[in-house]
């Protein structure tokens, strides 16, 4: 039957013979209760507060209604909560979880929401790193990278023996002009070409490029940087980089080289390599043919290339046969033989870079890491870390709160669906706020387990 309304309350069908009615008249209601957590998690980390030094603020004191920390609060939970543009805050500036995971219950001036609407906020992303006429609000770009490593080098009570950095280049597709956009025949469209670098699951960075370069290009400086910053705090660790064929450069190489870090890169096949391992072929081609299952074969070869590379370097070929043909691989180590032989560094070693495009993925389409419509590059940088914050944020939760629980290997949006869109009636007193969560929320026993968890680290 057609559903009728009045002005205050929505009819529907009944059910057993009782009226079924909705109103908007439940009171101060939130959708994302849950989000209380990413609150508790934040202050084990003071991520926000220092996200916030990374800017410079040059308003007028007595003008300012919002600061930049609870600006920066607003976009970066915004974002875990799963609203990914300023225009949602015209509204989330009345939710109470906004207010309380701001710290901030009422404005100062009679016409203000304790946080701030869609035009400050969008005044923040276009802050620029230098303060000027027009832009009171500045950023530090330095310093926002090195904070990244700082949070990873911070996750680890004790400094591990060793640590795999894992690179990738991936499409950012632009549907506007924005500054910097070119187009990629590879993924046949118009895009940024960001450069992710992360360890496990934790993000060390994040950086916007143009699309008109190659996917390596940047990829010393960034490494360097980070290595840098990892020894200063862990001499002794042994890192190594590990990425695609993409990153195979003579430049990347060389500079790992000549400071003692691995590398492990996939390397394009070309006519020479698959000559070297002809023989392999042949004998897994042989194999399969008689199996009918897939056959491989390894070897290993002291390889250089005719002019790109200044050295002979490890190459270990697949010579692997399947569906009927051949389908070679190769990839380019500094690994000794003592860190495993070629079939071990290849499949186990190698081969798990590919969790790496599950961390982007989460990045993109869970935190809209890839909603980057501002005109500039310089703001659709700001919008990359806010969203890669927000990451680092949820990720903090995941690995602390949640090991315990069937939500320790979910991903970013499987967290905020099942864990942070929780509805609560909020009701306030003079000595407290509640949050009356469902009763029928079917996920309670994993939030208690994420609280405790975080009460206990705060306790520690």
């Amino acid at each position: 039957m057609p559903t009728e309304c009045s002005a205050e309350l929505f009819d529907f069908a009944p059910v057993e013979r009782r009226a079924v009615v909705a109103g908007f008249d439940g009171g101060a209601v939130t959708t994302d209760a849950g989000g209380l957590l990413l609150g508790a998690t934040d202050r084990r980390l003071r991520l926000i507060e220092r996200f916030a030094d990374c800017f410079i603020d040059r308003r007028r004191p007595e003008l300012i209604e919002h600061g930049v920390a609870t600006l920066i609060g607003q976009r970066i939970f915004g974002i875990a909560l799963g609203y990914e543009d300023v225009n949602d805050h015209d509204e989330l500036r009345h939710d109470p979880v906004m207010h309380v995971l701001a710290g901030k219950l009422s404005a100062h001036r009679e016409d203000c929401a304790p946080v701030a609407g869609k035009s400050t906020l969008n005044r923040l992303e276009l802050s620029r790193p230098a303060v000027t006429r027009y832009h009171k609000i500045a950023h530090d770009p330095a310093a926002i990278e090195g904070l990244f490593v700082t949070l990873f080098l911070e996750a680890h009570k004790v400094a591990p023996k060793q640590i795999m950095l894992d690179l990738d280049a991936t499409d950012d597709p632009l549907h506007g002009h924005q500054e910097g956009r070119f187009f990629h025949g590879y993924y046949d469209c118009y895009c940024y070409l960001p450069l992710y670098v992360f360890c496990g699951k934790q993000l060390l960075a994040a950086k916007l490029r143009p699309s008109n370069i190659d996917a390596a290009a940047g990829a010393v400086e960034e490494i360097a940087r980070i290595v840098k910053q990892i020894r200063e705090r862990w001499s002794d660790v042994r890192i190594i980089v590990r990425a695609d064929s993409g990153f195979a450069r003579e430049a990347l190489m060389a500079w790992c080289e000549a400071n003692a870090v691995d590398y492990i890169f996939g390397l394009a096949k070309n006519a020479r390599l698959n000559r070297a391992i002809g023989a392999e072929l042949a004998a897994a081609r042989e194999e399969s043919r008689t199996t009918g299952q897939r056959a491989r074969r390894y070897k290993e070869l002291l390889w250089t290339t005719r002019n790109s590379w200044s050295r002979k370097r490890r190459v270990i070929g697949k010579a692997e046969w399947t569906r009927g043909e051949a389908n070679p691989r190769f990839i380019v180590t500094s690994l000794a033989a003592a860190d495993g032989d070629a079939r071990h560094l290849y499949e186990a070693v190698y081969c798990a870079r590919g969790e790496m495009e599950n961390r982007i993925k989460e990045c993109q389409l869970d935190l809209f890491a890839d909603r980057t419509s501002t005109a500039t590059m310089m703001a659709n940088q700001l919008r990359l870390w806010f969203a890669s914050m927000a990451y680092v944020l949820v990720e903090s939760l995941r690995r602390r709160a949640l090991p315990a629980t069937e939500l320790a290997e979910a991903t970013c949006g499987t967290i905020r669906r099942k864990l942070f869109k929780i509805g609560a009636l909020v009701t306030k007193s003079v000595r407290r706020i509640k949050f009356a969560m469902a009763s029928g929320c079917p996920y309670q026993a994993v939030f208690v387990a994420a609280h405790r968890a975080l009460v206990a680290a705060d306790t520690g």
